[in-house]
């Protein structure tokens, strides 16, 4: 494992040592979980900005914008719940959807 050195100002160095002591783990943990947070927050976030991004293009354009709704609507249809997993969408004992 390739390691490198990094300086610290104090307070931060005080903080580091106060949390690798509650947390009971070695200071070089605490580093390695902080920055694998970061990391992954950073790439989270530049991959909600892309989808942002495309989703305002698709916004602009009518066309597309009508066809992903149809698609949505097609896969409501078939009872599938796409923001919450795949599970099917549940009928009343009538015979009729939850959401009519």
């Amino acid at each position: 494992m390739p390691s490198f050195s990094i300086r610290l100002p104090d307070e931060l160095e005080s903080r580091l040592l106060e949390e690798a002591r509650i947390e009971n783990k070695p200071r070089s943990e605490v580093v390695r979980e902080a920055i694998a947070e970061y990391v992954t927050h950073r790439e989270r976030e530049r991959f909600l900005g892309k989808l942002a991004s495309a989703a305002r293009a698709l916004a602009k354009d009518r066309e597309t914008r009508s066809e992903v709704l149809e698609i949505e609507r097609d896969l409501i249809d078939e009872g599938m719940d796409v923001l919450h997993g795949s599970e099917p969408i549940q009928e009343t004992d009538s015979g009729n959807r939850w959401w009519k």
